[in-house]
């Protein structure tokens, strides 16, 4: 299938799709008049991408993790030591950016003397 085809069948934009073979996470076929070609496993490692990535992992991270994905929740196979810290390190990373995003929320809170209602903490438009 061709990028546009594929773009449509995972909702990923043309240009993530061209960045994701740029950092080595795809590998299409190139057809004679240039063309990349998809094969019908693009659509799974697409979506596993978009899972890693939005878990907030790297790029890189990704292309390390992606050989290990079993299925489409990214259940890892086998086991890999590094591979697992460096996981752990970054859940490590995103519960300590929650904890300061939380203590910020209480302050706030704090301020106003009460917890602010949710359309309150909205801006409006």
């Amino acid at each position: 299938m061709r990028i546009g085809e594929l773009s449509r069948r995972t909702g990923v934009s043309q240009r993530s799709l061209r960045y994701y073979e740029e950092q080595k996470l795809l590998t299409p076929t190139r057809l004679p008049n240039g063309y990349r070609d998809y094969d019908e496993r693009t659509v799974t490692t697409v979506r596993r991408i978009q899972i890693l990535l939005s878990a907030g992992l790297g790029t890189s991270a990704v292309a390390e993790i992606l050989p290990g994905a079993v299925d489409d929740t990214v259940v890892l196979a086998g086991k890999c030591p590094e591979l697992i810290d460096g996981l752990a390190r970054e859940r490590h990373r995103i519960d300590t950016a929650i904890a300061a995003l939380i203590a910020a929320r209480d302050i706030l809170d704090s301020l106003v003397g009460r917890p602010l209602e949710p359309e309150a903490a909205t801006p409006s438009r």
